[in-house]
């Protein structure tokens, strides 16, 4: 059932739940807690709207990041159809405002437009999403999503044009195309959902989010002060990268796969303007520039490397506050695609890494290695 978020939370009155409960969700399908906040569908205010017999309800999708569906109770939203699984699916914002659908391995799928959800899906103003045999439809009215008032975690990342000091992840599933010939649509959308959705988590518990999902890829983004990257961010950076693979490795395990699910790790840190890069009525707010492409490519060179982590020059550099990195990290002249001029990157595995974070003396942290 829809959960409240931690945080500050207005208590309705049992009028407002009584109006909510007429207006809002539909009583047979979707379950309501006790308390709910007084929030309707507005122009700014993203939702799912759910016909019914009796007309349309709406589902708004406010006061957090995520929303999960299913027929278990810890949902969000709980619908009591026999043919959604317990855990089916999980619809998330990230800071850019985009919205995208992630099928949690459900039995029957999740389709956009009749199309079956394998890897995560951005979602259009005015799509028809289908969970089982429930049929909703996504609506944005607004360009941007509204920052909700009781969670200013959100914070304002987002601005136009803002040049800031950031480092980039790109996490990139290695063999995915083979995968997908060799495993079957039901096994396969099991597994990749149930690896996005554990990407997500461990990102948010390092300070971080989604900022795309590019087919079997996720980047995230860490911002910085302009004054430099302090060791305490820069160690949550290189545990969310350890926390990846232990999490990948573990869920590999899990099932039999013709090879074990492995993935490749590229980090870059630098300047990057965050910006409007689409157009029309589909805006697309993201960070742009080389510090993000240059990310991508490096993760690109492990495979030509051989190994599961390259990081950018200026990231190295961070690292070298924190110990002596040279010991996991070996430096490679690598061509990335697109640089006229060959690029040094510092590579190694994610036993290095893990290595590395071992041998590194906490008790003499800096926790402000750049001044305020």
């Amino acid at each position: 059932m829809p959960h409240l978020n931690k945080g500050t939370h207005k208590v309705a009155t049992p009028s407002i739940i009584k109006n909510i409960r007429e207006i809002l969700l539909p009583i047979h399908l979707i379950k309501l807690p006790t308390f709910l906040k007084a929030v309707q569908p507005t122009p700014i205010h993203p939702y799912l709207l759910l016909y019914t017999d009796s007309g349309k309800r709406y589902l708004p999708l406010v006061g957090g990041n995520c929303w999960t569906v299913g027929r278990n109770e810890d949902n969000n939203f709980v619908i009591t159809d026999r043919w959604i699984s317990r855990n089916h699916a999980m619809l998330q914002v990230t800071e850019t405002g985009e919205f995208y659908l992630i099928d949690l391995g459900s039995r029957n799928g999740s389709f956009i437009n009749g199309r079956r959800v394998s890897i995560p899906v951005t979602l259009r103003n005015a799509d028809r999403v289908t969970f089982g045999q429930t049929e909703l439809e996504f609506h944005a009215p607004s360009s941007r999503v509204a920052i909700d008032q009781n969670n200013p975690d959100q914070g304002d990342t987002s601005t136009l044009h803002v040049r800031r000091l950031m480092s980039v992840m790109v996490v990139d599933i290695r063999s995915f195309t083979v995968l997908t010939r060799q495993l079957d649509e039901s096994l396969l959308s099991t597994l990749i959902g149930t690896w996005f959705a554990e990407v997500g988590k461990i990102i948010r518990e390092h300070g971080s989010w989604v900022d795309k999902y590019i087919g079997d890829a996720v980047m995230a983004i860490w911002f910085h002060r302009h004054q430099g990257v302090s060791n305490d961010e820069t160690l949550h950076i290189l545990q969310a990268i350890s926390a990846l693979h232990k999490a990948t490795d573990k869920l590999s395990n899990r099932y039999e796969l013709p090879f074990p699910l492995r993935i490749g790790t590229g980090l870059n840190t630098g300047y990057a303007m965050v910006g409007n890069t689409g157009s029309g009525d589909r805006p697309d707010y993201t960070a742009i520039g080389d510090t993000v492409n240059a990310a991508f490519r490096l993760e690109t060179s492990t495979k030509q490397l051989g190994l599961d982590i390259a990081l950018g020059e200026s990231t190295y550099s961070y690292l070298l506050n924190l110990g002596k990195p040279e010991q996991g990290f070996e430096q490679h002249i690598v061509h990335l695609k697109g640089y006229e001029k060959p690029t040094i990157t510092y590579a190694g595995t994610y036993d290095d890494l893990d290595k590395f974070i071992e041998t590194y003396n906490k008790p003499s942290l800096d926790t402000e290695s750049v001044e305020d």
